[in-house]
């Protein structure tokens, strides 16, 4: 097995299955950790069988990685194997039998309606600059208000922020469209993030910058704001607001939205529709931190709870 083919692969998996970037990524890296594997032990593609695939994921095991990741990597190989037999390099898929470790379903983390509306009343003060602050303002009301993956929300093009929208079409996993109405506060925000970013770019544009698809543009390579700005914004935002910062990412806010949806009566399918998830079992999930939530509200304050 070779680099060469590790990219093939992932070429194959992007053209014909529509494989997300984040996706793509994540098996290049788990197939390049089993390819170092591999070469280690003097093995090669045409010579590994079930035994030495089984010996790779014992050896995860020992490296101490989670569940999780050990079955995103046996996936990885998997897939990997089911390439090379479909396009004949391989006359076995020897990893077809393996059974690998499941995942672990934990309750998702998420954070109480009083802590969202802490960051709310906190982040209109959150940056440097006036346009830091009307960015930061507008990516968090946005958040909270539609529940979008982070990736969904960074790439978000202006386009689909022009004119006052009630809704915005979001393009999501697997290429797949949906549209997500915008609260109030977050389509005020929105018109005055707008108003700024413009202003700046017809500056820009006017020394002769190219004009930026995104509804927020940065300096990075991608041409828009990154996952991780976001993410560091939210740390520093949270402790602003008096919550731990080690609470907070975009997936808590992503879990809020649709925990307090389901807590004020939300039907799961729509719940389902607004966070783009291709099967409702994965929404059927926020169903068990809301009991659980119930359970400690009797557990701590029912009269008898004590007895």
């Amino acid at each position: 097995m070779s680099e060469a083919l590790i990219s093939r692969f992932l070429e194959a998996q992007a053209a014909e299955l529509g494989a997300a970037r984040n996706t793509l990524l994540a098996y290049g890296r788990d197939l390049k950790d089993y390819l170092t594997w591999c070469t280690r032990r003097g093995l090669n593609f045409d010579t590994a069988q079930r035994a030495d695939i089984e010996a790779y994921l014992g050896f995860c095991t020992d490296q101490g990685l989670s569940r999780a990741t050990r079955a995103r990597r046996l996936a990885a190989i998997r897939q990997l194997y089911r390439f090379t037999f479909e396009e004949g390099m391989r006359g076995d898929n020897p990893a077809i039998q393996i059974k690998g470790p499941g995942k672990t379903r934990a309750l998702p983390k998420t954070l109480s309606e009083a802590e969202v509306s802490a960051m709310l009343d906190a982040v209109p003060a959150q940056g440097r600059t006036e346009a830091d602050r009307l960015r930061n303002t507008a990516l968090l009301e946005i958040l909270y208000a539609t529940g979008l993956r982070v990736s969904e929300l960074v790439t978000l093009p202006v386009s689909a922020a022009r004119g006052d929208p009630q809704v915005l079409l979001v393009r999501g996993k697997g290429d797949k469209e949906r549209l997500v109405p915008l609260s109030r506060p977050a389509r005020a925000a929105l018109t005055r993030w707008l108003e700024s970013r413009d202003a700046t770019e017809e500056a820009a544009v006017a020394e002769g910058a190219r004009p930026s698809p995104y509804l927020f543009p940065s300096r990075a390579a991608a041409g828009h704001l990154t996952r991780q700005s976001f993410f560091l914004m939210l740390k520093a935002l949270a402790v602003s607001a008096g919550i731990d910062p080690t609470k907070v990412t975009p997936h808590t806010l992503r879990h809020a939205f649709a925990t307090h949806l389901l807590e004020h009566g939300a039907d799961l399918r729509a719940i389902q529709t607004l966070l783009g998830h291709a099967d409702l079992s994965t929404t059927e999930i926020y169903t068990h931190v809301v009991e659980t939530r119930l359970r400690e509200l009797v557990l701590t304050h029912h009269p008898l709870a004590e007895k």
